[in-house]
């Protein structure tokens, strides 16, 4: 196989600038690096909540997840679309539909907490709304494959179940929002 990353610091990044896959360089602040960035830290966060998690249930998902968005990020910087298929949003709906069928329905909105798995995939959660954010504030400025908004919109809609389920499985009670 060959060698993608053959040196770590390369030092060229000092200037405040990176490089992209297609071999342009950007301001670390332009709007596609923020949304590598956001996809990025997205991806280690999957990444920890799949290896505190216990339970196999969710760690085959959590890794095909992982790789769908390192697909995602890889396309931001390569400035290509078709990173996502319509095969893995249907898995995502597919992953939403069978956690949520065996869930009791809301008739309030969940305050994030209860087991310590399921608080992190809230957490998991708001970092993937806040990708979304990023990834919509950047088709607004420089048009995107809508794919990749779909896909992070399902994502953050399954870590909620997500969170939802593993409350359940862990026998932890949910607690709804009461307004004070």
């Amino acid at each position: 196989m060959k060698k993608r990353i053959t040196k770590v610091t390369t030092k060229s990044g000092d200037d405040g600038t990176t490089g992209m896959a297609d071999g342009t360089r950007l301001k670390k602040s332009d709007p596609i690096i923020n949304c590598v960035g956001e996809v990025d830290e997205l991806n280690s966060l999957v990444g920890y909540l799949s290896s505190v998690n216990d339970s196999e249930r969710y760690k085959e998902s959590l890794i095909r997840i992982q790789n769908c968005l390192f697909d995602i990020g890889g396309s931001l910087s390569l400035g290509t679309d078709d990173s996502i298929s319509e095969e893995e949003i249907s898995f995502i709906e597919d992953e939403i539909n069978l956690l949520n069928s065996d869930l009791p329905s809301l008739e309030n909105f969940v305050l994030p907490g209860g087991h310590p798995t399921s608080a992190l995939a809230q957490v998991v959660r708001s970092v993937c709304r806040r990708c979304e954010r990023s990834l919509v504030a950047l088709d607004e400025e420089k048009s995107i494959e809508e794919k990749k908004i779909i896909y992070i919109n399902r994502l953050s809609d399954l870590l909620f179940v997500m969170a939802r389920s593993i409350n359940k499985e862990k026998n932890y009670r949910e607690v709804l929002w009461r307004q004070t």
